[in-house]
């Protein structure tokens, strides 16, 4: 594999100095962009477009062929992991995803195995390779999976839920049945990212979307303490390089302190965290990402100039940030307030730095 033109995503990610403040999006290859509509149509559907290698592959490309962005994140979808489980997975427009068989009683939960990701999930080591291959070089390619929990919830309530009615009837009622769960999950989801980074990926991400709905103590026992085995088992270093590891928990702010020692090398933040306080607290110890609110993509190109500037000056010039939203770009942002996002990320930050040089 060839050597990085971009590496500024890594060396921010290790807090060392960089040129600019690195940039990337949750769902930067997504449906704001009329040329995913174009591979999703081809595809046919979204699971076929996520389980078709060289179509993953091209909208993982699609929007670095619009924006200098700092990195690619491979075209997937966290629920690939319990359809590999026998779950099944469909996908309505409109309605979100959804497994067809979800974990509704003691006979399926003791069923369940981590599946072999070179068997299983090919498609989706296929499509990190095609991906790397395709960069050829020019800005580190992400792997992603879902935290254990969040991947639990949806196994459990079949679908999107506001409130986890099922799921948090069986974490009161029988504890036992989730930590089952959550042990395969968390043996499932190192393999799938060690994986994905022999495949290629050169950092990797765990989405823990739905932590931050548990209590305290809930968070601790069922979202945290999995989501620190899986980093445990990760591979550090692929290629003479270090893998590094980030871990996002929307709603998490609470948590700051235990999710920086949990063994990830920078903790996501979503838009409710203050940016400042957060790099005050934590951001001696792991880099951050984050956090513009994802609606500011709904305004017009100057407004997402100057909030990006906010957010900016609220981490400061010192090393380890890596610019983000708090959560995936909304179907519904513009493509121009995109492009305005991450020109002046890229310029603000220069200025930033020569200021303080």
């Amino acid at each position: 594999m060839r050597a990085l033109a971009n590496d500024t995503l890594l060396r921010a990610l290790a807090r060392q100095p960089t040129e600019h403040t690195p940039i990337w999006l949750m769902r930067q290859a997504g449906r704001y962009l009329p040329e995913y509509h174009a591979v999703r149509e081809r595809a046919g559907s979204f699971v076929a477009l996520a389980k078709t290698p060289a179509l993953a592959a091209e909208a993982t490309l699609q929007p670095l062929e619009r924006f200098p962005l700092d990195a690619a994140i491979v075209f997937s979808d966290i629920l690939t992991l319990p359809d590999a489980m026998g779950l099944g997975l469909g996908i309505s427009e409109g309605e979100g995803p959804r497994l067809e068989r979800p974990l509704r009683d003691e006979a399926a939960v003791r069923r369940l195995a981590a599946p072999d990701p070179a068997r299983e999930l090919s498609y989706v080591l296929e499509a990190v390779r095609e991906a790397r291959r395709a960069l050829a070089g020019k800005v580190p390619l992400i792997g992603f999976a879902g935290s254990p929990y969040t991947l639990a919830c949806y196994m459990v309530e079949g679908s999107g839920s506001d409130d986890w009615p099922t799921l948090k009837a069986m974490l009161y009622g029988r504890p036992e049945l989730l930590h089952r769960i959550l042990e395969v999950n968390a043996r499932a989801v190192a393999d799938l990212l060690n994986a994905q980074i022999e495949a290629g990926a050169q950092a990797v991400m765990i989405f823990d979307t739905w932590g931050g709905t548990l209590s305290a103590a809930g968070y601790e026992e069922f979202s945290l303490a999995y989501s620190r085995k899986v980093l445990a088992a990760l591979s550090k270093e692929s290629e003479g390089r270090r893998v590094p590891s980030i871990l996002f928990t929307r709603g998490g702010g609470n948590w700051l302190e235990p999710i920086a020692a949990s063994g990830c090398d920078a903790v996501g933040l979503d838009s409710a965290t203050d940016l400042d306080a957060a790099r005050r607290r934590i951001g001696h110890k792991v880099a951050l990402q984050g956090n513009l609110d994802p609606a500011v993509l709904l305004a017009p190109p100057q407004r997402v100039r100057e909030e990006a500037r906010r957010v900016l000056d609220a981490f400061g010039n010192s090393p380890g940030h890596v610019f983000n939203l708090g959560h995936g770009v909304s179907p519904r942002a513009s493509i121009e307030a995109v492009a305005a996002l991450v020109d002046e990320v890229r310029a603000y930050s220069r200025k930033l730095r020569e200021r303080a040089a």
